[in-house]
C-alpha cells in the first residue's frame, strides 16, 4: 500500500485526478489507505463498504453491533465519507464529466505540498 500511495503522490504532481470506484463488497485496508485520499469517491448503490465486515467487527469486539450500524454506500454518502452513489450504468457519463471538469480546471501543484517532510534524528 505504501508504494501505491507514493504513486498517487506522483499522480497529484502530474495534475491528474484520483477517482476511486467502490463496488460491492468493498472491505479492507484499501479503503483505509488510498481510497480515502481520492479526489472523488464514487460507490455503487447498495455497496457494502467498510474496513471490516459486521461479523468480523463483532468477533473482534466480542459484542453485537446495534441494528442501525450501517456500512452501505447510501449511509456513507449521508455522512460525508463518499462523494456520490452512481449506478454502474451511469458511470461512463459521470466519469466523462468528472474528467472533463478536471481537465478544464487542473492547477499543477507540486507534490511536495502533499507529502510531509521526513526529518532524520
Amino acid at each position: 500500500m505504501a508504494k501505491v500511495n507514493i504513486a498517487l503522490t506522483r499522480l497529484v504532481s502530474a495534475g491528474q485526478p484520483h477517482i476511486a470506484l467502490l463496488v460491492d463488497p468493498y472491505y479492507g485496508g484499501v479503503l483505509a489507505s488510498y481510497t480515502s485520499v481520492a479526489d472523488v469517491i464514487i460507490a455503487e448503490p447498495g455497496a457494502r463498504i467498510g474496513f471490516a465486515g459486521r461479523r468480523v467487527i463483532e468477533q473482534t469486539i466480542r459484542q453485537k453491533l446495534p441494528s442501525y450500524f450501517f456500512q452501505t454506500a447510501g449511509f456513507l454518502l449521508e455522512h460525508g465519507t463518499i462523494d456520490m452513489v452512481t449506478p454502474r450504468s451511469e458511470l461512463r457519463s459521470v466519469l466523462s464529466t468528472l474528467l472533463r471538469l478536471y481537465r478544464d480546471t487542473t492547477v499543477h501543484t507540486p507534490a511536495a505540498q502533499y507529502v510531509p517532510t521526513l526529518k532524520r534524528t
